[in-house]
């Protein structure tokens, strides 16, 4: 029997009518759906992804809360929160949280290498811009033990070592959030997004991947020659812990639980 001939062949349904053999994928035509860019803020973005990754009624983890901006669009009862920051006296590279027990992790730290200075006065953020560093630092100097990195590199230190912990505490396949920026650092082009998705390769896999672009258009105070074009966008990382036992899988088996390492969940 020919390919055409396959085709057009028809077949017995359970009910005992007659249907073609072709295969007519359900659905409808829309245009109403999640983009992956967006010109706005992160809100409206944070509230489209938990939609897309986050089944209503986990338990989400925002480790870095500070004012809880990325849910004002979120209804209160369609998730357990567990808001938690610096001020909160609970640092993201150390959770008290037990092992594989958080369904979705949300992680957004200091992700300018201008906040990271070993003096108040040297901290980028002032100003007009006072309540940014506020947001994402507390406000305070960073400690510089001898050895650790610096600059951009202690940027990338901490999501790296936030990055560990949100792997011990989320189960298999949770989702991990991540809000990031690229920077130019001594003259140097960062990826930043670039550079977390490779070091988390191992342990996540990087399924969606959303940029947020600034509605206003950025300043800079004195320029001579611009050399790099200037940021004006940040991403969303959207990630999914790998069973380790089955690291090549991107999703759990239909139908089954998923073991973690404290027992099972449901898929």
């Amino acid at each position: 029997m020919s390919q055409t001939e396959l085709y057009a062949v028809e077949i017995r349904g359970e009910a005992g009518t007659r249907r073609s053999g072709r295969k007519r994928p359900d659905g409808i035509a829309t245009t109403n759906v999640v983009l992956s860019a967006s010109i706005g803020d992160n809100a409206s973005v944070f509230r489209d992804i938990l939609r897309l990754f986050v089944p209503e009624g986990s338990t989400v983890a925002d480790v870095t809360w500070g004012k809880g901006a990325f849910w004002k669009f979120v209804s209160d009862n369609l998730y357990t929160v567990l808001p938690s920051d610096l001020k909160t006296g609970v640092d993201c590279r150390n959770l008290p949280y037990d092992d594989a027990s958080i369904d979705a992790l949300v992680l957004d730290p200091p992700y300018m290498e201008g906040l990271f200075r070993r003096e108040i006065g040297h901290m980028a953020g002032s100003g007009s811009h006072a309540a940014f560093r506020e947001h994402y630092s507390d406000g305070k100097a960073t400690d510089h033990d001898v050895g650790a990195p610096k600059y951009h590199d202690a940027v990338v230190d901490l999501y790296l070592k936030a990055g560990q912990e949100a792997r011990r505490v989320l189960r298999n396949y949770g989702v991990f959030i991540v809000k990031c920026q690229d920077e130019v650092s001594a003259n140097t082009q960062r990826l930043t997004h670039v550079e977390l998705i490779n070091a988390w390769a191992k342990d996540f896999y990087c399924k969606d991947l959303f940029v947020v672009v600034r509605p206003n258009k950025p300043g800079i105070v004195r320029l001579l020659t611009q050399e790099h074009a200037r940021k004006n966008h940040s991403y969303f990382l959207v990630l999914i812990k790998r069973d380790q036992e089955y690291p090549k899988r991107i999703r759990p088996p239909k139908g089954r639980k998923v073991k973690t390492e404290t027992g099972v969940n449901p898929s």
